[in-house]
């Protein structure tokens, strides 16, 4: 029997109970996870003596604490389905990792093993080290001079991130950080194929859009693996305990930046220690038109360039010239496109010092002190995901399917 043979039944109704009956579970689920989050990271984690990165804990979670996260079948059902046909399970991904990073002895222990090199770094390290070159396919890495020179290369899509792309620049990052040989790293966008920008380097046009609406943007494995995994190691380094001096190996980071920085494009180059932009290209957060929030931007942007730009860009979606004043809080230096790869020569140069990797150090830690910064990402793993199902923005996954930037 269908249900419009039922007399009386309204469908209206019943999807406002079903709703209600989800905020009840979701209201209890968030209780018990904030008022118990230390107990179950210890048992997952074996009283803190395993490190386990956020995509095993939620599947650890999944199987020990059964209802509490979605089951891996659950999961699996999710990403088989476009973003506007998914159940949200990802909310309660949502709720468990910000009662989890929340708490003050789980929430930094979670975020070290986030900071550890991964098992896909260690597999390729070898032979990056004897032969200075790893092709992914997302990043070109290449040892040049002490340099680690990683060139995104998606030239179709104008380097638009997905899971894929953060895949392999954690796994570039990681690279560059565990190679003694290695000084400094450079972030460039390659040459693009993409007929709207043929034969020029273009640096990263944001999330991928069209993934997200085939609903192959995740919560855990893109949009928290990103923020707490690679950019959080180029910031404050990787973390290998090989030292009494320190547990980070860090290095100086410079971004350069052909044509724009969209959304992700500008996340990141607000963790780089120096900033190089060619005089055509711009800056865009683009959140308030996704309808998503940009990362960490929200936390960091307003500290490097002010409030009031913060809000500019991020709310009303303003495009930031390299060449004007605003810009020159997030942009070092600004020069002709022609005169880009010397002016990299250049400061990559000046970045070379003895004292300047102990230097950052001082500096990222004067700037974001970890306890900042987990606060922020704690409230950020439930909002981002709220955000990725309120409904503007399923309204708007089909038009990010077909449409471009």
């Amino acid at each position: 029997m269908t249900t419009d043979s039922v007399p009386g039944l309204d469908l209206r109704a019943l999807a406002g109970e079903a709703h209600r009956v989800d905020d009840e579970i979701r209201a209890a689920r968030t209780a018990f996870v904030e008022a118990h989050a230390e107990e179950i990271y210890a048992e997952l984690t074996d009283g803190r003596t395993r490190y386990l990165r956020i995509d095993e804990l939620v599947r650890a979670a999944a199987l020990a604490f059964p209802g509490l996260v979605p089951s891996e079948q659950q999961m699996a059902a999710e990403r088989s389905r476009p973003q506007v046909e998914k159940e949200g399970r990802e909310i309660d991904q949502g709720i468990f990792l910000r009662g989890i990073l929340r708490a003050p002895k789980a929430g930094p222990h979670l975020l070290d093993a986030m900071l550890r090199p991964t098992a896909r770094a260690q597999r390729l390290l070898p032979e990056f080290l004897e032969t200075g070159v790893v092709e992914m396919e997302a990043v070109r890495l290449e040892r040049r001079d002490g340099v680690a020179h990683l060139t995104l290369c998606r030239d179709d899509c104008l380097n638009a991130e997905d899971a894929q792309q953060v895949d392999d620049m954690e796994t570039a990052v990681d690279l560059t950080l565990l190679d003694p040989s290695v000084r400094a790293g450079l972030l460039r966008g390659g040459v693009m194929s993409h007929p709207r920008y043929l034969g020029r380097r273009v640096f990263c046009a944001g999330i991928n859009l069209k993934k997200l609406s085939a609903g192959e943007i995740p919560l855990v494995d893109f949009l928290l693996r990103r923020e707490t995994g690679y950019i959080q190691k180029i910031f404050r380094g990787l973390l290998t305990d090989d030292s009494w001096h320190s547990r980070f190996t860090g290095k100086p980071w410079m971004a350069a930046v052909d044509s724009f920085a969209i959304g992700g494009g500008t996340q990141l180059l607000l963790v780089f220690d120096h900033v190089l932009a060619a005089s055509d290209a711009y800056l865009s957060l683009p959140a308030a038109k996704e309808g998503i929030i940009p990362g960490v931007s929200n936390f960091r942007l307003s500290r490097i360039a002010g409030p009031r730009v913060a809000r500019q860009v991020i709310l009303s979606g303003r495009k930031l010239r390299a060449d004007e004043p605003d810009a020159r809080s997030i942009v070092d230096e600004v020069v002709a496109p022609e005169k880009m790869d010397a002016a990299i020569d250049g400061a990559l140069a000046r970045l070379d010092g003895e004292a300047v990797a102990a230097n950052r150090r001082m500096l990222n830690l004067a700037e974001e002190p970890p306890e900042e910064f987990r606060r922020y990402i704690a409230e950020f793993a439930l909002q981002q995901a709220l955000r990725i199902y309120g409904a503007d923005v399923i309204g708007k996954v089909d038009g990010f399917a077909v449409g471009s930037r």
